[in-house]
């Protein structure tokens, strides 16, 4: 009998466009107790406290002065999947949390249909503060956050970021190649193993995409969980 969790994640699927798979029946194997997840390496100095209080005192760059509050990440700290956007929209920016509104409502979809929460995941964007009239981040307030993610992803250890849009790609991989030849390849951030998808903003405007996402979603999944 398919679980209520299965229906509504059937549920979330088609909503997106997406057509439903399985995976094959196997034969089910000897129940065995679960492995212990394996230690994290030592976090780096200064610990999550820290890190919140310098973030919130930030003002390394002009954005200081236009924002309501910053806008840390909210999550797991200790999950395996990281989601990473550009920066904070006007939701965020009054709420503190970012992906909030349509936009986090979509994303929230895209994490339920690998079969995870929200509150399984960790997500944070490159830059802290929103940029007057939702403008994009300016390479010099990239260069000045930059820290404050790399200090975020040494404490989590997540086994794989996906990078949301163009923005966060390009700012990620010091690249400027367009998603669609960035998308479909593993790729790497601080030795951790990084995929590249659209934009849940963009998929509001362009629904079209989403089975895109979904073949994204795949192949990030892969990557987890290869040896």
């Amino acid at each position: 009998m398919t679980s209520r969790s299965e229906a509504v994640r059937r549920q979330y699927l088609a909503a997106m466009g997406i057509d439903l798979w399985e995976r094959r029946t196997a034969r089910p194997a000897p129940e065995a107790a679960p492995a212990a997840p394996a230690p994290k390496a030592d976090a780096p100095a200064g610990g999550w406290e820290t890190l919140e209080n310098e973030v919130r005192a930030c003002a390394k760059c002009a954005l200081a002065a236009t924002r309501t509050q910053t806008v840390f990440g909210v999550g797991d700290r200790s999950a395996r999947w990281m989601f990473v956007g550009e920066a904070p929209g006007a939701d965020e920016d009054r709420q503190g949390e970012p992906f909030v509104g349509r936009a986090g409502q979509l994303l929230n979809s895209m994490i339920f249909a690998i079969g995870l929460k929200r509150e399984e995941v960790y997500i944070a964007n490159v830059i802290k503060c929103r940029p007057p009239g939702n403008r994009d981040p300016q390479p010099e307030e990239v260069e000045q956050c930059e820290s404050y993610l790399i200090r975020q992803i040494e404490l989590i250890r997540p086994r794989l970021i996906v990078a949301l849009g163009r923005h966060a790609a390009h700012s990620l991989l010091k690249t400027e190649l367009p998603l669609a030849k960035l998308r479909g390849g593993r790729h790497s951030y601080h030795d951790t193993p990084l995929i590249v998808t659209y934009h849940p903003a963009y998929l509001l405007r362009s629904p079209g995409e989403k089975r895109k996402v979904w073949e994204d979603l795949r192949l990030a999944r892969s990557v987890l969980e290869a040896p």
